[in-house]
């Protein structure tokens, strides 16, 4: 009897790492919004660098080109509140494609004024 009640311990003990490491690994959902999550914090952090290089060269002239990106990101951060749940992995592929795509026109932007800035030195 003893070594039936110990097969039966480590049965359940085997289910419960089980279900502990599945737990801790997120599925290809969890992972998509992640991906996206993150994609939307570093364009924001690239943005407020744009913004920043943008005013020490022209001023505060009132005007905001990074405004409207900074909509944009803030429009796609809302709509994965609202639907990433029940979101498809393409449709989360497809903003994440969004916001690297509109990263890398900051980053073009931030090398013309890093060239722009090149005489002035």
């Amino acid at each position: 009897m003893p070594d039936s009640l110990l097969l039966l311990l480590l049965a359940i003990a085997a289910v419960a790492a089980a279900l502990a490491l599945r737990r801790r690994r997120p599925n290809p959902h969890e992972r998509a919004v992640r991906e996206v999550l993150d994609a939307a914090d570093a364009l924001e952090a690239r943005l407020r660098t744009a913004r920043a290089e943008i005013e020490a060269i022209a001023g505060d002239r009132g005007e905001d080109p990074v405004g409207e990106a900074m909509r944009e990101m803030l429009r796609q951060r809302l709509w994965l509140r609202d639907h990433g749940r029940d979101a498809s992995l393409a449709q989360l592929a497809e903003v994440r494609t969004s916001i690297d795509a509109a990263r890398g026109r900051i980053e073009q932007q931030l090398i013309r004024i890093e060239r722009a800035r090149a005489p002035m030195a």
